[in-house]
Order: C-alpha cells, then structure tokens, then sequence
C-alpha cells in the first residue's frame, strides 16, 4: 500500500514544520515570512554558492 504524503515538511531554516500546502502557506518551502527572508539574505550575501564550470570575467579588467 502507498504511504498518503506527509502533510507537513520542515523550513529549511528554522526547521519547525512548514505547511506542504501552497494555499496554506504562500511562503512554502518556509514557515513563514521571515525565514524566506533570511533565506534570501543568505543569497545576497553570498553565503550560497552554486558551482559551475565556466569562471565569470568581468568585461571591466
């Protein structure tokens, strides 16, 4: 027999339980607000990186 899917995930922040539901939780894969934010800060800053083959050259040097 299949297993229903969970109803319920954890922020990848603050790892408390996130609605799986997008019509209940418009900030899904996030709790709430505020941990989307600080998702998006860790980005900004850099924190984050995706690795990849090609080097990015500044056309400036």
């Amino acid at each position: 027999m299949n297993e229903p899917l969970q109803k319920q995930l954890k922020c990848p922040i603050c790892k408390k339980p996130s609605e799986r539901d997008k019509t209940k939780n418009p900030f899904l894969p996030f709790c709430s607000d505020r941990c989307r934010t600080i998702d998006l800060g860790k980005w900004l800053d850099g924190k984050y990186v995706i690795e990849g083959d090609e080097s990015i050259q500044d056309p400036e040097l």
